[in-house]
């Protein structure tokens, strides 16, 4: 049985990620995305605090986005965020909908990779810790 490793926040854009065509601004999509990503790694109890404790840093090393209907101001969005890789490289998946219609607005996903405090190295396999935070094992 696959584990259930997704969260899903609901936010509304404010006033100030409203661009001059009167939709958000393009680039405000990654500040959801880090905001669904935050929600979830707390979940497990791995948001970048403890993950700094635990030796290693994470930083994203590509992100992809595509748009696909503009989010409004006040409109009520969910964003999804979903953990589908996890043994070499963490891998999350987004998804951004209208609260009230489940209309998709945005779909993205990040990649992020451990790279170790100490050394600063590169790490080509997932360290041990994450997969017991998230309660899964290698595939």
């Amino acid at each position: 049985m696959k584990p259930d490793l997704s969260h899903e926040i609901e936010l509304t854009p404010a006033f100030h990620d409203i661009d001059l065509m009167e939709v958000v601004w393009h680039g405000h999509y990654v500040k959801y995305l880090e905001l669904a990503r935050c929600a979830l790694l707390a979940r497990f109890d791995y948001d970048y605090p403890q993950m700094l404790e635990s030796g290693f840093a994470w930083p994203v090393v590509d992100m992809r986005l595509k748009y696909v209907q503009p989010a409004l101001f006040g409109q009520k969005l969910k964003v999804r965020a979903e953990i589908t890789e996890w043994e070499n490289r963490l891998r999350i998946d987004y998804l951004i909908r209208d609260a009230a219609t489940g209309r998709k607005l945005n779909q993205a996903h990040t990649i992020q990779v451990a790279v170790s405090r100490a050394t600063r190295e590169l790490q080509f396999v997932c360290p041990p810790v994450l997969w017991q935070r998230l309660g899964v094992k290698p595939e």
